[in-house]
């Protein structure tokens, strides 16, 4: 089965100028945990996703305390309310993952699969010359599931 018969199509994607704040929205409105970021020709440059928009606890260099990140900063617990409030100025490009995995319509669900454990990721967009046309989620490996199932029940 190739990647093109599952992944969800057209996929939304936004553009790297965008701030947190409408970012935000665009998921929340879609009911989605994550968006392929694209630059002004509309090739994929990065992915945010809801953990980005998440504190996260990391070791502070040369310590053995760990203190909360939000957005690429430090800060003190008290400071996290602050951060949030402050994102709506901070742009997607500042935030998102770079380095970004990707998948061809043609690949295998195997390899989507494959990759999608490998790397721990729930997402995968799928592209053509750069550009994102799709997306395979963990939603669509069960949807995958879910036709199996059917198909075998009608023989």
């Amino acid at each position: 089965m190739k990647v093109r018969e599952i992944m969800t199509e057209p996929v939304l994607v936004v553009n790297q100028e965008r701030s947190l704040e409408e970012v935000a929205y665009m998921m929340l409105n879609n009911k989605i945990g994550g968006l392929p970021v694209v630059d002004d020709e509309g090739k994929i440059v990065g992915m945010v996703t809801e953990t980005d928009f998440s504190a996260k606890e990391h070791a502070i260099p040369f310590s053995r305390n760990y203190a909360p990140q939000l957005f690429g900063d430090w800060m003190s617990k008290e400071h996290i309310e602050r951060a949030y409030e402050a994102a709506r100025t901070v742009r997607v490009k500042e935030i998102m993952t770079k380095s970004v995995l990707t998948i061809g319509e043609d690949d295998s669900v195997a390899e989507a699969v494959r990759r999608m454990l490998n790397e721990r990721v729930h997402r995968l967009p799928v592209v053509r010359d750069g550009i994102p046309v799709g997306i395979i989620t963990r939603h669509d490996l069960l949807k995958m599931v879910v036709q199996k199932f059917e198909a075998f029940q009608e023989k």
